[in-house]
């Protein structure tokens, strides 16, 4: 039996992968790829593929004839050498990779390596756009003497949870543990207790227990 798998990617627990998650169901309900089953990974794309979750899942997890579908190419990698070194990967396991945003198979087919090839110069000329705009705009702010970065101290003043805000106070009013609570929400244990603590909340006593 076929399995599909989804690799979401983001560079740290403070990202949200709903995004990623939500065009990759879409592309999956149109092509009849359901049900999807989701892999998670918080690491960043400087790390090597094989390294990453998503080496796992082209190399062992994934059999002959599964499907693996990324958001978008710059999900897989930051460099073309990478991406083409997955696309071998695939072929030689009998992988179907399906990248969502660009509405493409790579199945090793002459046009899928072109594709591959294209778009992988593409992520990294922006990334190197990206790159410079920032380290002129880093340059001017130094020559002009703003101080460069967050003031020491400082902290973003809205933060990743506060969407679940009123859910969250519920779950605690409930005397639900936090260790629960992050799973409910759908985030890491640090980053909730992060937010608990930013936010000036403290969980009843039995809760607290609880999570220990």
């Amino acid at each position: 039996m076929v399995t599909t798998y989804a690799y979401l990617r983001v560079s740290t627990d403070r990202q949200d992968v709903d995004n990623q998650r939500h065009g990759i169901l879409e592309y999956a309900n149109t092509h009849r790829l359901t049900p999807v089953q989701f892999v998670e990974d918080v690491t960043s794309g400087r790390v090597a593929w094989r390294d990453r979750t998503l080496g796992a899942l082209l190399t062992a997890t994934a059999q002959a004839g599964d499907v693996v579908i990324v958001a978008e190419i710059s999900r897989m990698a930051r460099s073309t050498l990478q991406v083409l070194e997955m696309l071998e990967v695939g072929m030689a396991r009998a992988l179907h990779l399906h990248i969502a945003k660009q509405r493409m198979v790579l199945d090793g087919s002459l046009n899928s390596r072109i594709a591959a090839t294209v778009l992988g110069l593409a992520a990294e000329i922006e990334r190197e756009l990206i790159a410079v705009r920032t380290r002129e705009a880093l340059a001017k702010r130094k020559a002009t003497g703003q101080t460069l970065g967050r003031p020491k101290g400082a902290k973003s003043a809205r933060l990743k949870l506060d969407v679940h805000d009123d859910e969250i106070r519920r779950y605690l009013a409930k005397g639900i543990s936090r260790r629960s609570i992050a799973k409910l929400v759908g985030c890491a244990e640090s980053t909730l207790y992060d937010w608990l603590t930013r936010r000036q909340l403290r969980p009843p006593a039995a809760s607290r227990a609880s999570a220990r």
